[in-house]
């Protein structure tokens, strides 16, 4: 039986470019949340699921995936950026063959690029979806990459990983990797997507 890359729902950052009273992660969009949504197309694939949030976040998650999947971070942890999220969510599935990092404010991210940016890690230790010639997310890590991942700290991500190992570039018909939420008039362009 072969076993699944876990999907890392990176859903610790504090949203600070976004100018709403609430985070943008719990505007509303449709009849659920941004941070919902994008969790219930990584839960869609079947693949295990990890949300790696603060405990301010964790209630908008909570009715659809198991405390055991919650992976709370401290605010002040938090504070220390995306690498820092990275690693915990890392580290709490240490046993997975590899992780796919989607970040919790990109909610049109479809199911069926989890998937083929998962299949492609069968064969390659770093994968990325890719739309008409864009680099986009999830970014996929391969187990290999384990210690490099869980020492990620900073705003950066995982992105000196990308610029020292190659990537495999999935093309997907799939404009949603490019777009996340980070300010009001990204949530209002992506709330006019799907209404």
């Amino acid at each position: 039986m072969k076993i699944s890359p876990t999907i890392v729902v990176l859903a610790a950052g504090q949203g600070r470019r976004f100018g709403g009273r609430h985070h943008k992660l719990a505007q509303t969009l449709g009849d659920a949340s941004v941070l919902s949504t994008t969790l219930a197309h990584a839960i869609e694939t079947r693949l295990p699921v990890a949300v790696v949030t603060t405990a301010a976040l964790a209630p908008l998650v909570a009715d659809q995936i198991a405390r055991r999947d919650t992976i709370v971070v401290s605010d002040a942890d938090a504070e220390r950026g995306m690498g820092h999220s990275i690693a915990a969510g890392v580290a709490e599935r240490a046993a997975a063959p590899g992780w796919l990092l989607l970040p919790g404010d990109m909610p049109l991210v479809q199911c069926a690029t989890l998937l083929a940016v998962a299949e492609a890690m069968d064969e390659h230790p770093i994968v990325h979806a890719q739309h008409r010639g864009r680099r986009g997310h999830p970014v996929g890590f391969s187990a290999e990459l384990f210690s490099e991942l869980v020492m990620l700290t900073g705003d950066e991500g995982a992105r000196r990983l990308l610029a020292r190992y190659p990537a495999f570039a999935v093309d997907v018909d799939d404009p949603g990797v490019l777009v996340d939420i980070d300010t009001e008039d990204d949530l209002e362009a992506v709330r006019a997507t799907v209404s």
